[in-house]
C-alpha cells in the first residue's frame, strides 16, 4: 500500500494482509479489510498498467527494518493514555486492544486506529524505530486530544440546546 498523493505517489508504504470483504458491489467492487504488515521503501516503479480510471503500480522494493532504539517508558505510557483518550472521545469507546499490542508495533496500532491526517501517518510510517514512532505520536496527540475534547464539549451543548442534555 502507497500513499496516493496528486503528484505521484510516496515511496514508503507497506505490504497489506486482506482480512475480508467488507463489501461487494454489482459492478464487482470490492470494499476490503486490510491490515498493515511490513513497511517497504520503493527502489523503482515499473510499466504502469491503466484499466479505465484505475492504475495499476509494480515495483521493486526494499523492506526496511527499524534500528535498536528501546522506546522510553515514560512516552510508552503517555502515548497510551492518550490514545485511550482520543479514542473514546472519537469512538465513545475504551480501546480493548491497546495494551495488548507488542511493544515494537504501538505506534501503528495507534497511527492504524485514529482517523489521523494522512500526512501524519506518513510521517509516523517513515522513521526507522519504534521510540521515534512513539514520541512523534505523542507530540501529535497532545495537541490533538484538546481539540477532540472540545470538539466533544460543543457538541454535548448543542444535544441539550442550551438547557442541558436532551
Amino acid at each position: 500500500m502507497l500513499l496516493s498523493l496528486p503528484k505521484g505517489v510516496v515511496r514508503v508504504g507497506c505490504t497489506a494482509e486482506i482480512l475480508g470483504v467488507a463489501k461487494e458491489y454489482k459492478d464487482g467492487r470490492l470494499d476490503i479489510v486490510t491490515v498493515g504488515r511490513a513497511p517497504f521503501r520503493i527502489v523503482e516503479l515499473m510499466n504502469l498498467e491503466s484499466f479505465g480510471e484505475d492504475t495499476l503500480l509494480e515495483g521493486y522494493v526494499d523492506y526496511l527494518d527499524d534500528r535498536d532504539r528501546p522506546a522510553d517508558p515514560q512516552v510508552r505510557r503517555a502515548l497510551v493514555e492518550l490514545y485511550e483518550v482520543c479514542h473514546t472521545i472519537l469512538y465513545g469507546d475504551y480501546p480493548r486492544h491497546v495494551q495488548d499490542a507488542e511493544p515494537q508495533v504501538l505506534s501503528y496500532v495507534v497511527a492504524g486506529t485514529l482517523p489521523m491526517d494522512l500526512m501524519w501517518k506518513q510521517q509516523v510510517l517513515e522513521l526507522r524505530s519504534e521510540a521515534d514512532r512513539q514520541e512523534r505520536l505523542v507530540t501529535y496527540l497532545r495537541q490533538w486530544a484538546p481539540h477532540l475534547q472540545k470538539i466533544e464539549m460543543l457538541r454535548h451543548h448543542a444535544d441539550g440546546n442550551g438547557h442541558g442534555v436532551n
